[in-house]
């Protein structure tokens, strides 16, 4: 609209006055108050225009008034609507003083109603800069959420891109390990077969080889009781007639020589008989002789005879033994023709096996075929549904994006709504304070000449309509649709459900994550220190999120490991566990004091997310004592730790949580229920009912009548004696039920130097538990009450149980600990031995030493031998970084305030992946300080000794600083 001057007669009627509003952030409001009897007219932008009639004016002339900007009025034009005369020949018309009173008390009316509606405009005015901030800030917190959304779903994405590519070369793993496998299984088959035949070949000949011996040897035996017998008839027969032929020859040779001497008497005496008569008397002795010669002969053929029989006898005897030797014969052939017939029967059963083995070989390839078709259908089911999820992630992300603009979008078109809505308001609010500020005392307004061509906003204005008040101090608003709440509703990502088949569990070999929920993710990586004056504020504040950052770090790498492991990892030994085990003495000496078996329970979850692999629990069974060490009834595991029930529920919890539950085993030593009849406690009730003969006999207290101790006796009760075939077996299958019944893991053995560790070893491999810990404690060798440096006596003690158990068990490091408690005040050198290697059990058998610091003996309440209070994270920086199997006691990471300092040891323990078995080399060990390198990843530092492995030439790659605390320790890592 043209700006056109106004003639001076008018500028003569009219006085200038300034009227200021008291809105703020914008510039005054200025009016004209028109005193002359002429018509204003008030123009809009859009070229409307209110006319006001003056009654008193013979012809109506016009002032049109518009509004240039959001903060001035000022005249703009002036026209005449159809008369040429000037506006000084206007007539002026006399008012009534009632009118003119009127008109006043209209317009103080006016006045107090423009008071109060400049309030309410400055209200609403201040509602409208806020809603303006509000919304700016809203815009810039959605682009940053949107921005954010965005980048996590492209880290998802490539996430998801990154576990396809994993499983599809686990597909292809999978596979050829199944051909491997198929392979192997054919090979297994064909050296069945041989093995069969070979076993059949071997079984056949051992039987002919024993059947043939067996007929030789009757043969042999019968030919030889032949051959005796007839050697001793033919001896003596032989004999007999010999010495008969000899005896009857020597008779007859002497009767021969009788006979001639008697002969030569006869011729002499006949001869000398005519001589001499005195001869009769020697022929008559001569014929006495002849007597006696035929006497003997006599006796001589008696006993031919009988020597006859004799031969007679032992022909019927040869005769019998010949039909022995028949029977014998006899009974061979019936052994030869079992012999074939087992020989057949063998090879039947041999047939048989061979189709046994073959249908059973059919039946493994059938069973390979479809777990094979199982596993990859399984697989493509899975991939099908990765495909899946990612399509939604992508869709997600598509949806979210155009939420985001439609969102914005809808954001832009509100603010500009607005801002067209408060500038149409603030235009109204002008509007209204020009007409009710506007002084009329000596003007009529023709109410016939106020017309409205702006929609009747005036009056809408000016209405007590309490909806109309609401518009005008909220302004329009307007609501999400429902739709569209709905859409934002609906927009959160679609991921393949968790499996519930077992069976397709089982083939598939995947596992669904179970991740942190993503405002936890969120809320900590959006975390940014608060403003703040202090240094010292900021560098706590930075800790705080860094530790939290690094927890979520734990927990998110935990829950990603892939569910079939390799085998190292997997595989278990009672000695080591898996090798990298981190165990947690889940207990005090004074925990039976409460529930303890529920508390534990709900740290197990906070115990699997800081590292910890094993949690080693109280002893489970009915104790004299409350602390579970003088066991008696073995079965009844109501302690006072709590019920089976609770201890099943909070085992089943450290399983659910991927932790071992090893249980506190007492064997050593058992209390009785009953007194025998002259008074001791000897006899034992419940399942496990055991008498005198189960306690060793030199047991002084207790009178047992089994075998002597192998090993030191415990005087507070009666000490079981293993050699005993009974007790064993009782031992065996109470560990089995606790095993496979209650869910133990593994054991952590009590007072094992009260008995042989040959024992151990059989109930080691009895209960093939995960992992396996004894408690060989005795003292270290002191000197003048100093400890010495040379303790090698010690640990071989240790190391001799160790290997009683045939290394199935591993064994606290005593030796360790008590080297400790001395080294760490500035005597770093008794950590090295002559040989270069730790001076505990550690530096001779690594995988079976189990470190520790404190335990509920040591500690605790008790006290026995505490560690030194402020030596604790040194202890734990050298047990933490070093091979064996540490400890980590109750009270230390629960009560002390370290838990922070032992889970970043952890951490540094995980990174360089350090294990039972890791190499060590130790570099510097005096009174300044102590440095070694474990592993190839990780270098750690004790004391004030001035050292960095940067600086180190045989120590190549680059080296950060994982943790510094100064001298007490440092510990760096290889990147």
């Amino acid at each position: 609209m043209g700006t056109s001057t106004l003639p001076d007669a008018l500028f003569g009627s009219i006085q200038y006055k300034p009227i200021t509003s008291s809105r703020r952030h914008h510039d005054p409001i200025q009016f004209f108050a028109v005193k002359s009897h002429s018509t204003i007219y008030r123009r809009r932008s859009g070229g409307k225009r209110v006319l006001f009639a003056d009654a008193c004016l013979c012809k109506p002339r016009h002032v049109v008034l518009s509004s240039m900007d959001d903060s001035t009025e000022a005249l703009t034009d002036f026209l005449d609507d159809g008369d040429d005369n000037s506006l000084g020949r206007g007539k002026v018309v006399g008012i009534d003083d009632n009118e003119l009173l009127a008109s006043r008390k209209a317009l103080s009316d006016a006045q107090a109603r423009n008071e109060t509606i400049e309030k309410e405009r400055d209200q609403l005015l201040e509602k409208l800069a806020r809603s303006e901030a509000k919304q700016k800030e809203y815009l810039s917190t959605i682009m940053h959420d949107k921005d954010l959304a965005i980048s996590e779903l492209e880290a998802a994405k490539a996430l998801f891109n990154r576990k396809l590519e994993e499983s599809v070369e686990e597909k292809f793993n999978l596979e050829s390990k199944l051909v491997l496998a198929k392979e192997d299984a054919v090979e297994l088959a064909v050296q069945v077969e041989k093995f069969a035949e070979i076993a059949f070949q071997q079984a056949t000949s051992h039987i002919l080889e024993d059947a043939q011996l067996r007929v030789s040897a009757a043969e042999t035996s019968a030919a030889e009781a032949a051959f005796q017998i007839e050697e001793q008839l033919r001896t003596g027969s032989e004999g007999a007639i010999t010495y008969v032929l000899q005896q009857s020859k020597d008779a007859i040779e002497k009767a021969l020589a009788v006979a001639e001497s008697a002969g030569d008497h006869t011729t002499n005496a006949m001869a000398a008989f005519v001589d001499n008569m005195d001869q009769v008397d020697e022929i008559i002795s001569v014929q006495s002789q002849n007597l006696k010669l035929s006497n003997t002969v006599n006796d001589l053929e008696s006993q031919l005879l009988v020597y006859r029989n004799e031969i007679d006898r032992l022909k019927l005897e040869l005769k019998q033994a010949r039909k022995e030797a028949k029977a014998y014969e006899l009974h061979a052939n019936d052994v030869e023709k079992l012999l074939l017939e087992f020989q057949e029967s063998s090879r039947k059963a041999a047939l048989q096996q061979e189709e046994e083995i073959k249908s059973s070989l059919e039946r493994m390839r059938k069973d390979a075929t479809e777990k094979k078709k199982a596993a990859s259908k399984a697989f493509k089911l899975e991939l099908g549904r990765m495909k899946a999820a990612i399509e939604a992630a992508k869709e997600t992300t598509r949806s979210q994006d155009e939420a985001y603009m439609r969102r914005c979008e809808a954001l832009q078109r509100s603010l500009r709504a607005a801002e067209a809505a408060s500038k149409t308001w603030r235009q109204r609010a002008e509007m209204a304070a020009y007409l009710l500020l506007r002084k009329s005392s000596s003007e009529e307004v023709d109410e016939e000449a106020i017309y409205c061509v702006n929609g009747g906003r005036i009056d809408f204005l000016m209405d007590d309509d309490s909806q109309k008040w609401r518009l005008l101090t909220d302004g329009p608003r307007r609501p999400t649709p429902e739709w569209m709440a709905r859409r934002i509703r609906s927009i959160r990502p679609r991921f393949p459900p968790r499996k519930t088949h077992v069976p397709e569990v089982m083939t598939s070999g995947f596992k669904t994550l179970d991740l942190p929920k993503p405002d936890e993710v969120w809320s900590i990586a959006q975390e940014k220190l608060k403003e703040g004056d202090a240094l010292v504020e900021h560098v706590i504040e930075k800790e705080v999120i860094e530790k939290k950052r690094k927890a979520l770090e734990r927990a998110l790498q935990r829950k990603t490991v892939k569910w079939q492991r390799t085998p190292e990892e997997t595989k278990l030994e009672s000695g080591t566990g898996t090798g990298r085990e981190i165990v947690f003495q889940g207990f005090n000496w004074e925990s039976w004091r409460r529930q303890w078996y529920l508390e534990l329970a709900n740290k197990a979850a906070d115990l699997s997310r800081c590292g910890i692999t094993a949690v080693w629990l109280p002893p489970p069974t009915e104790s004299v004592a409350p602390q579970g060490y003088m066991p008696s009834d073995l079965y009844n595991l109501n302690s006072a730790y709590g019920s089976l029930e609770e201890l099943r529920s909070c085992i089943e919890e450290m399983h659910h949580q991927d932790l071992l539950a090893l249980g506190d085993i007492v064997l050593n030593h058992r209390c009785a229920h009953k007194q025998s009849p002259n008074g001791v406690w000897n006899i034992f009730g419940g399942k496990l009912a055991w008498g005198p003969e189960a306690i060793v006999c030199d047991d002084p207290n207790f009178q047992g009548r089994g075998n002597p101790s192998s090993g030191d006796i415990f005087h507070a009760a009666p000490n079981i004696d293993h050699s005993q075939e009974f007790v064993r077996e009782d031992i065996k299958k109470w560990l089995n039920w606790l095993r496979n019944d209650v869910g133990f893991d593994g054991w952590r053995l009590d007072f094992v130097r009260g008995f042989s560790g040959g024992y151990i070893k059989e109930y080691i491999e009895a209960s093939n538990p995960a992992f396996s810990i004894g408690e060989y404690w005795d003292s270290l060798a002191y000197e003048g009450g100093n400890l010495c440096y040379n303790q090698d006596a010690h640990r071989q003690r240790i190391v001799n149980w160790i290997n009683a158990t045939v290394g199935s068990s591993s064994a606290f490091d005593v030796t360790t600990k008590g080297i400790l408690h001395s080294a760490l005040h500035n005597q770093y050198w008794r950590l090295i031995d002559p040989q270069g290697k730790p001076t505990g059990v550690m530096g001779w058998w690594p995988s079976r030493a189990v470190t520790f610091l404190e335990n509920h003996d040591t500690g605790s309440t008790q006290g026995h031998w505490p560690f030194p209070r402020d030596k604790l994270t040194q202890g734990y920086a050298y047990i933490l970084t070093h091979p064996g199997t540490p400890v980590i006691f109750y009270d230390h990471f629960y009560d002390f305030g370290i838990r922070d300092i032992i889970n970043e040891l952890i951490e540094a323990r995980r990174r360089a992946g350090i294990h039972c078995r890791s190499n060590l080399k130790i570099y510097h060990a005096n009174n300044d300080g102590y440095v070694a390198q474990i592993g190839d990843s990780l270098v750690m530092k004790l004391g004030h000794l001035n050292w960095n492995p940067s600086k180190e030439v045989h120590l190549d790659g680059t080296w950060q600083k994982f943790v510094d605390k100064g001298p007490e320790y440092q510990i760096w890592l290889r990147q």
